[in-house]
Formats: C-alpha cells, sequence, structure tokens
C-alpha cells in the first residue's frame, strides 16, 4: 500500500512539473527550425480520429508512437498497418507490432515511411532532364519495451533510427522517447505524460556536396582540380512534450463512451491542446470524432505563431474476434488540413 501511493505521489508530481515546464514555454516558438517533421505524423486510427488523443490511452498498438509506456496496459499482443496518401502528393506508411511477454512486460517495433516519389533530374544546361531520376524518403525504425510497476502504474521508453534521403544526400541520428501511463480508481481515467525524439542532430552528407573548386582564381597557374565540400548546418530533431488525459464516462455491455484530452508542446512551434470522443456499440462500431491543435492560450496568438492547419476529425471503427484467434479491426479517418484539404485514411489492425 506505501509502494502504491508512493508512485500516486510521484506520478502526480511528474504530471504538475511537466505542465509547469509546457506553461513556462509557450510563449517561445521555433518554427521550421527542426528536421525530420514526419515524426510528427500522429498515427493509429482511434487516435487520429479522436483529434490526436493518444498518449493517455492503452488499448492498442499505436501507444508505440505516443506514449511507450501504455505499451504495458495493452491487454495483448497486436499489429496494426496504415498506408495512406499524405500531403501534397507524398505516401505515408507506418506498421506497429507489440508483444505481450507477460502482463507486466511489453515489446513493441514500429516502421515509419514517408515516400515523396521520384523526378526527373534537370540541370542549368539540360533543362528538360539529364535522364535520371531523383527520390526523397523518411525513414524511423524503433524499438520499445514497457513494464507495469504497479497494477495501474508503467513507464516504457523506445529508441528509433532516423533517417532523411533526398538523391544522393542523407542525414541520419538516434531519437529516444520515454512515457508514464497512471490508470485511476475514478472511471478507469488515465494519465498519460511522455517525451518524443530526444537525440541528435540531422546534417545531410553525400556526393553530390563534392565539387570542384578554384581557390586561387586570380592566379592562372592555380590548381583547378582541387576537390571542395559544401557545408550544410546541422538540425536537430523535433521534441515533443505531451500530457494527456482519458476517461471511461460510459461504460456498459452494450455501450462505452471514451472522452480524451492532450496537451502537445513541440519544440518548434506553438503549444495546443487535442480533445476527443469515441462511442463504441457492443465492442462491434466505434464511431470517433475530435479536433486538433487548439491554441492552448493568446499568448501564442499575440506572437503570431498560430501556424496549424489542423482541425476537425471523424472516424469510425468495425471489430470483429474471432473465436480463438484474435480481433480484427478495420478503421477510417477523416482529417481537416486546412490550406491542404481533407485527407482520408484506412488502416487495420489485429489483436491476438
Amino acid at each position: 500500500m506505501n509502494t502504491r501511493r508512493h508512485v500516486v505521489r510521484t506520478s502526480a508530481g511528474s504530471l504538475v512539473l511537466f505542465l509547469l515546464g509546457l506553461s513556462l514555454v509557450s510563449a517561445q516558438s521555433k518554427v521550421g527550425t527542426t528536421s525530420a517533421q514526419f515524426l510528427g505524423i500522429p498515427v493509429g486510427m482511434r487516435a487520429v480520429a479522436m483529434g490526436g488523443t493518444g498518449v493517455a490511452q492503452a488499448e492498442d498498438v499505436s501507444a508505440v508512437y505516443w506514449n511507450p509506456g501504455a505499451l504495458a496496459q495493452v491487454p495483448q499482443s497486436a499489429f496494426s498497418f496504415v498506408n495512406t496518401d499524405w500531403l501534397a502528393g507524398t505516401k505515408f506508411q507506418w506498421f506497429g507490432f507489440m508483444l505481450k511477454l507477460d502482463p507486466d512486460n511489453a515489446l513493441g517495433m514500429s516502421f515509419t515511411q514517408l515516400d515523396y516519389g521520384e523526378d526527373e533530374v534537370t540541370t542549368v544546361a539540360q533543362p528538360d532532364g539529364t535522364g535520371q531520376r531523383w527520390t526523397a524518403r523518411d525513414l524511423a525504425i524503433g524499438v520499445s519495451y514497457a513494464r507495469r510497476l504497479t497494477d495501474r502504474f508503467s513507464i516504457g521508453g523506445s529508441a528509433k533510427y532516423v533517417s532523411q534521403s533526398i538523391w544522393n544526400e542523407s542525414a541520419s541520428t538516434i531519437t529516444f522517447d520515454v512515457g508514464l501511463l497512471f490508470v485511476t480508481g475514478l472511471h478507469d481515467m488515465r494519465l498519460g505524460m511522455s517525451m518524443s525524439n530526444f537525440g541528435g542532430d540531422m546534417q545531410l552528407d553525400g556526393r553530390d556536396l563534392l565539387n570542384k573548386v578554384d581557390i586561387d582564381p586570380s592566379n592562372p597557374g592555380g590548381n583547378k582540380t582541387l576537390v571542395g565540400k559544401l557545408k550544410t548546418d546541422a538540425w536537430p530533431t523535433p521534441l515533443f512534450f505531451r500530457v494527456g488525459v482519458a476517461m471511461d464516462v460510459v461504460k456498459s455491455d452494450l455501450v462505452t463512451a471514451t472522452v480524451a484530452a492532450d496537451a502537445l508542446r513541440p519544440s518548434d512551434n506553438q503549444m495546443t491542446v487535442n480533445a476527443g470522443v469515441e462511442v463504441t456499440w457492443m465492442n462491434l462500431l466505434s464511431l470517433r470524432a475530435g479536433y486538433k491543435a487548439i491554441p492552448f492560450s493568446g499568448i501564442d496568438k499575440a506572437y503570431g505563431q498560430n501556424t496549424q492547419q489542423d482541425g476537425l476529425t471523424l472516424g469510425a471503427g468495425v471489430q470483429y474476434e474471432f473465436t480463438g484467434i484474435g480481433t480484427i479491426e478495420v478503421s477510417y479517418t477523416y482529417i481537416s488540413f486546412g490550406d491542404f484539404g481533407n485527407l482520408n485514411a484506412i488502416g487495420i489492425g489485429f489483436a491476438f
């Protein structure tokens, strides 16, 4: 009992300190100062349809993205896959897998890719094309581990290899995530906290940066075949601080209604709040709605940093249980994306 009380006090204290930290930095903004922006693309059809409220949810494999500490609370092993059209003609793929080792321990892995496609290489001398094709791609591969310290409190972390490439240039680094989840006794209310993408900077390098340089063009006897290398700057990965709450306000054999809210503070943008709701009928059909990127305060607007394009989200999921095998879920999500139009995504998940 003393251990449980200590864990509760520690969890509550951590959440308070986290919120204080968020409020202190809310007036600062560094839009466009980080690399690997694809790490901010949300995953998990349920969390995305509920407005991007995933840090306190502990029911599916998307916890590897939102909060690795929640993995230990997921009741079954599971995997999920998403393949969808993203912004500006790009393709986004995400695959997540978690293995329930025992009631207290879980392992997870994830694969994320944003494919920009390919196009013809053109130059000033050959504006119609050189016959070559260039491609660009972002990639992240992660492994996660979570442990439940008590029946209500769990902690976890992830390590990720992150890479960006465009034609013959690429950059890569290693980042880390950490998360906590506490399940209270009030309507199974969940309190979650996570920090994502803490790691090294990314700096593009490749053979196209090598060029012949004449270091003394005024000297006709100079060596014009010396090879120089163009310098590129190193940019940090976007650091995401999240804290959230989720609660089942109605829970019966017929209907379950869940509400959730997350506060998000990225290192390169304003602090926002996401909110969502889900209604599930007989564990068969789920309807979801939410709203993303609600400004946290007037401070951000005063500084003119309200650059978010996110907004209304909607979704639905159909679950079917195969006796003795597992449960499959097919989900649809609609995302309103401001000037970029609307996005539609379909995901498939299986728990066993």
